[in-house]
């Protein structure tokens, strides 16, 4: 059967790849974000069962909890590219989703015991472990995409990122509200974490032809297609391509998108971590109705992220606008719309609770389209370094949620104050708009010079030919000196004699 009339099964293994990464950034996630619900309850005993310890922790400690879980997670970014390399996908990705669900069991026994200290370190391992998940994604759909459907199942995999975060904030409200309270909140989900292990032993493999449950067709198809793009892209040989660190880091569009990255980082991570204490201190819901409001922003940014994947397909195929104005058109609204909605919230208290529900659900909403906007961008500036660029601008913008906590906790010394958020919401929007601003005039999505495979090699070329010219030049110089020299002592001797 050949490849033009064998397009593989409707629903294949490949497919059920895809879903298992979705569940594991779902599962993930849930440990990841649940913990901005559960410091709520834990300090507050009105908003949770009153058998179970709560504590007094200030607000400065509970922004070091929330921030403690990017001290592990920024540091293991490139060790999970490296793990993948050596022991595979499959292995990585267990071995982070499997520590993060046990160091959420951990909490409950540990947090009584050792305080606010323990619950970060616990958060800060956590995030050690998942900081090799997404090196592990990446090199998993790598594998097993057929290059025609790479957008597809990359996307539908990835939406695990916003039903995560949405499941976590609704689940942990109503399970901390519940007889169970708080601890019940890492109980579910280390459950869950060590659930999708097991199914993921079962169901996952490294490569399609290491998997045993895939058929005959489906094998054919994915080899047969990844082998047709290796011939055009030459991709067996990328990971044998030197990599010119001086060039990509002194690029300016490397640089405009690390930015525009850490600023997008900067205003979700005040959003995810923060909600829940603004909805409780100035809007003053209860536990149930916070987990129920908190979750809504996130299932609206799940919706759009569809919403914009249509989008973007409509205008490229119809021709109507270059992937460069894709990118910095969706990036703009993903950006200075939030912008203007946070700047509207801070200036609402509790008796406008609808209307700050709906501006927050169009913030977080809206700010979907900043994957296709600006996170895919690493792809357009260099397909031969992509993961390298990654590596960097993730460690950049993961590094950022370990500030935005902080600030919050020195700006915010009453969580009831309404011109104190006023100030962390002001602070996002300015933000948000100037990120975007250097990413719509110095950002690019053509392919940068440096992606060349023969780069170094013409440039090294370039030096040798530049100095052996030079040395030729001197050379003859050299001669030409000699043979003046001769001349002028030749016709001293002659005047002589």
């Amino acid at each position: 059967m050949t490849a033009k009339n064998n397009k593989g099964p409707a629903f294949g293994q490949r497919h059920v790849q895809a879903l298992l990464i979705f569940f594991a950034i779902v599962a993930n996630y849930m440990g990841k974000f649940n913990a901005s619900v559960a410091v709520v309850a834990m300090t507050n005993s009105d908003t949770s069962n009153h058998d179970i310890p709560t504590y007094d922790w200030n607000e400065m400690e509970r922004s070091y909890i929330l921030s403690s879980f990017f001290w592990g997670y920024i540091l293991t970014q490139f060790l999970g590219g490296w793990l993948c390399r050596r022991f595979g996908a499959r292995i990585t990705m267990f071995a982070s989703t499997f520590g993060s669900a046990v160091m959420a069991i951990l909490v409950p026994f540990f947090v009584p015991w050792g305080g606010w200290q323990s619950f970060c370190a616990i958060r800060g391992c956590m995030g050690a472990f998942q900081g090799m998940l997404f090196p592990s994604i990446h090199t998993h759909l790598a594998n097993w995409c057929p290059p025609k459907e790479r957008n597809r199942l990359g996307a539908l995999s990835n939406t695990g990122i916003d039903f995560g975060t949405l499941l976590s904030m609704f689940a942990s409200g109503l399970i901390a509200a519940s007889s169970v309270g708080w601890p019940g909140i890492f109980y579910v989900s280390c459950g869950i974490g060590v659930l999708w292990c097991i199914f993921w032993l079962i169901f996952g493999a490294n490569t399609p032809r290491q998997c045993k449950l895939i058929s005959a067709d489906e094998l054919e198809y994915i080899e047969t297609s990844k082998n047709e793009n290796n011939k055009l892209n030459e991709a067996k040989e990328i990971r044998h391509i030197p990599v010119p660190w001086k060039a990509i880091l002194t690029s300016v569009p490397l640089w405009t998108l690390f930015l525009v990255r850490c600023t997008q980082s900067w205003g979700n991570s005040t959003l995810q971590a923060e909600i829940p204490a603004y909805m409780k201190g100035v809007l003053q819901m209860d536990m149930k109705s916070n987990a129920l409001y908190s979750a809504l922003p996130y299932l609206c940014s799940w919706i759009l992220a569809f919403v914009y994947v249509i989008m973007a397909d409509i205008l490229q195929a119809r021709g109507i606008l270059t992937i460069t104005g894709i990118r910095k058109l969706i990036n703009s609204l993903a950006s200075w719309l939030p912008a203007i909605f946070l700047i509207g919230l801070s200036f609402l208290d509790s008796d406008q609770k609808t209307l700050a529900i709906v501006l927050m659900c169009l913030s977080v909403g809206i700010n979907a389209g900043s994957t296709i906007g600006s996170a895919l961008n690493t792809i357009d500036l260099s397909p031969n370094h992509a993961g390298i660029l990654m590596g960097i601008v993730n460690t950049g913008g993961n590094s950022i949620p370990i500030l935005t906590p902080l600030v919050v906790g020195v700006i915010v010394k009453n969580e009831n104050d309404r011109t104190e958020w006023q100030v962390v919401f002001i602070i996002s929007a300015v933000i948000f708009f100037v990120g975007n601003l250097f990413y719509v005039i110095f950002g690019q999505m053509v392919s940068q010079p440096w992606d060349a495979a023969d780069f170094l090699y013409k440039q090294k070329a370039s030096h040798i030919e530049e100095n052996g010219e030079a040395n030729r030049n001197a050379i003859e110089e050299v001669k030409n000196t000699k043979q003046a020299e001769e001349k002028n002592l030749s016709d001293q001797k002659h005047i002589k004699t």
